[in-house]
């Protein structure tokens, strides 16, 4: 089965859906190499799967996306619903256009995607695998 075209065949809450699952992975794999119970490393990867983790994240990446990447941070941030009854909107439209550009880049342009993630992790605060590297 041939993957769908990001552009043509989905939505942006499709792309953010998928986009959720990358961002998910990613973190896992930034955790998986560091000692602990996995009760543990789940807890931590819940805390970068926020809405406003991944607020945070856009925020490093903006100055560096192109403007096709800002086009999709925007599609998904107008697409977003209300978020969670507790949560801010705003913060939840950011993360929604986060995930769907993460999505989009998934299927389009996965070396792209491989060096803004790598940029998260080069300016993150404690040291992770890059997004090309797998764990040894």
């Amino acid at each position: 089965m041939a993957p769908p075209q990001a552009d043509a065949d989905l939505g942006a809450l499709q792309l953010a859906w998928l986009g959720d699952a990358v961002w998910e992975l990613h973190q896992r794999l930034r955790h998986c190499a560091s000692p602990g119970r996995s009760a543990d490393l789940h807890r931590a990867v819940v805390a970068e799967v926020k809405a406003e983790a991944q607020a945070r994240a856009l925020l490093r990446l903006e100055p560096l996306l192109r403007p096709e990447e800002r086009d999709q941070v925007r599609r998904g941030r107008n697409r977003a619903g209300p978020g969670p009854r507790r949560g801010d909107p705003a913060t939840y439209g950011q993360a929604t256009g986060f995930e769907t550009m993460l999505g989009w880049l998934f299927l389009r342009n996965p070396g792209r995607l491989a060096e803004l993630l790598d940029h998260l992790e080069e300016t993150a605060s404690t040291p992770c695998l890059f997004a090309h590297e797998s764990p040894s």
